[in-house]
């Protein structure tokens, strides 16, 4: 592909996608790390309620544990637990128990969400390149990348949080995947998640940043219990989700990313015009 200089705007069209994985690829809900995250502190003699898990859901895992150990009803159960102080040495024992569960939980919970392969299958016949980023380290996606494959879902590229220099809000994951999926300029480029670190990670790495909501950490629900709700009442769920995404700078809020092949005309149509995200 010839290299685009940047002394016009890019009218080309839309040239990969970038997903996040659980919670909107994989792992309808994002159940697997909070079962994770849950055990790992109670190792500790503590147990954290599901909200003060799913909070920083979407950062790189160290940082989500020190981002948990820094909320004051979690820091004081840990100083009547521990007698001590939830510092570094805190984090970096919780991230020890965290990185040894992960990936053997994580396996469980590889499937992908309902419509995932197809929409993969429909970008790919539009001609766009399918990458991945992630809050796990390579280590933590060993058994997690088999188990998604072996049920239709494998991206071109795959990006973990240990891979660069800091993980979400950064743009350095989203970079990373276009070097290696030969893709340029940012623009040409829609990033998909369902937390709002993913939201700013796209706005920072110069992309257009897309919210999924039905399959989210913030709504935590399995396909199963997604179904069962009224729907008016998902219905409302949703919409409060993706004002939320939107208040946070998202360009668009989709149900599910089993929705983005029928996006990809609209960005399209935008890039034509030489608009920019």
């Amino acid at each position: 592909m010839k290299p685009f200089l940047r002394r016009t705007a890019y009218t080309g069209p839309v040239q990969a996608v970038i997903l996040d994985w659980a919670g909107t690829a994989v792992d309808h809900g994002c159940r697997g790390p909070v079962a994770v995250f849950s055990r790992a502190f109670e190792r500790y003699g503590i147990t954290p309620e599901v909200a003060e898990v799913r909070a920083p859901m979407g950062r790189e895992k160290r940082e989500h544990v020190q981002a948990m150990l820094a909320m004051p009803r979690l820091a004081g159960l840990w100083r009547a637990a521990q007698h001590s102080a939830p510092d570094d040495a805190a984090t970096n024992a919780v991230f020890a128990a965290v990185q040894e569960l992960m990936p053997e939980t994580l396996a469980d919970y590889a499937a992908p969400v309902p419509g995932c392969v197809q929409a993969i299958a429909a970008l790919r016949a539009q001609g766009l390149k399918i990458g991945s980023c992630t809050g796990y380290s390579r280590d933590m996606m060993a058994r997690l990348l088999p188990r998604a494959e072996a049920a239709g879902y494998k991206p071109d590229a795959l990006v973990t949080a240990d891979e660069v220099p800091q993980g979400r809000p950064w743009p350095w994951m989203c970079y990373l995947n276009c070097q290696r999926l030969g893709v340029h300029p940012p623009e040409a480029v829609i990033k998909a998640g369902d937390t709002i670190a993913d939201i700013e990670e796209g706005i920072n790495a110069g992309m257009w940043s897309v919210g999924v909501t039905r399959t989210s950490n913030a709504l935590g629900l399995t396909a199963q219990e997604a179904a069962a709700l009224p729907a008016e009442e998902l219905c409302r769920r949703e919409q409060e989700l993706g004002r939320a995404f939107l208040d946070a700078g998202a360009h668009y809020v989709l149900s599910s990313i089993a929705d983005l092949p029928g996006l990809v005309d609209q960005v399209n149509a935008r890039l034509a015009r030489g608009e920019r995200p």
